[in-house]
């Protein structure tokens, strides 16, 4: 029996979501869901229905798994929870300062409800949360380091244009190449966020929008902003289409680390992603948890996890006899 998916939004992880599922013998697209008219979506899978989402409800027993690909400014902290009431759901919020207070709403929501709820599924945080347990755990004397980039950060760019007088937006994320070489080094610097990173904003304005308030709000930005050099430009509909179209990404956990009774031998743990398209790569990650997820729970599990509690096993298509001969 193919894994029942759900799809509630369709921009850019929306669309990724649905080519993961294609790609994924074992799933199958039943619904996406749009805030949009449905009439007016046109998706790519034949025979699939375009459902308004305040009618998801309907839909409990023909959905195993919602994913839901909403931003996490504003969309994920509202819908998670009270998606979770009615289906096992996974979510990308990406949010990092606010993850615990999201695991909490959502807890309470799938405990009340009996589902399963993933959140903060992806690359980071995601995989790199896991590199990150990895090396901590492994080199207990040590520091970590996280650099993110040059690329474009889907979370980041939706806040922007949740901003009022901002049409569109790109952020890319860049690492300072200075600081991540003193840390390749083994030199375990102490960086602060403003050292690590550096945020450039391509922004499209709306008519009569004023340009020196808009980038005071970006600047200023709690959570987001406020704690980098963050420089912002100001471009034509055009020149966003024609430069900034592309959704690449990547970036590093490095665990730097001694052992021995004088820490004298030094190591270094690298975890690296180098990605084309940032929606397409994540969606890869959510589909493989939302397998996950079913997985779990068939076998009874409640409430809310993150992948620091899901065993990389049930990630993958394969039996664990498979796994055992051919990956471990």
């Amino acid at each position: 029996m193919s894994i029942r998916i759900g799809i509630l939004g369709y921009g850019n992880l929306g669309r990724g979501v649905e080519l993961a599922v294609r790609a994924n013998e074992d799933m199958e697209l039943a619904a996406v869901f749009t805030r949009r008219d449905p009439s007016a979506l046109k998706i790519a899978t034949p025979g699939v229905p375009v459902v308004r989402a305040d009618e998801a409800e309907a839909w409990q027993d023909r959905i195993d798994v919602m994913i839901l690909c909403g931003g996490s400014a504003t969309d994920l902290p509202k819908q998670t929870p009270a998606f979770a009431k009615w289906f096992n759901v996974v979510d990308s919020f990406d949010t990092h300062a606010h993850i615990p207070d999201h695991f909490a709403a959502v807890d309470a929501a799938a405990r009340a409800a009996g589902t399963l709820a993933a959140i903060s599924v992806g690359w980071d945080p995601g995989l790199f949360s896991l590199a990150r347990v990895y090396g901590s755990a492994v080199l207990p004397e040590g520091r970590d380091y996280t650099f993110w980039g040059r690329g474009v950060s889907q979370g980041h760019s939706d806040a922007i244009r949740r901003v009022p007088g901002v049409r569109d937006a790109r952020q890319y994320t860049v690492p300072v190449e200075a600081a991540l070489e003193r840390v390749r080094s083994g030199e375990n610097p102490d960086l602060t966020t403003r050292q690590k990173h550096t945020r450039e904003c391509y922004v499209v304005l709306e008519d009569g929008a004023d340009p020196v308030a808009v980038e005071q709000a970006i600047k200023t930005m709690p959570d987001y902003f406020a704690d980098y050099d963050t420089t912002v430009h100001f471009i034509s509909e055009a020149e966003m289409k024609e430069k900034h179209a592309g959704l690449a990404h990547g970036g590093f956990v490095i665990r730097s680390g001694r052992t021995g009774a004088a820490k004298e031998h030094a190591h270094i743990v690298e975890f690296r992603l180098k990605l084309d398209s940032n929606p397409e790569f994540t969606t890869g990650v959510l589909a493989a948890y939302a397998r996950a997820v079913y997985r779990l729970a068939r076998e009874g599990r409640t409430g809310c996890v993150t992948v620091l509690d899901i065993p990389p096993a049930y990630l993958s298509a394969k039996s664990g006899a498979d796994l055992r001969a051919s990956m471990l």
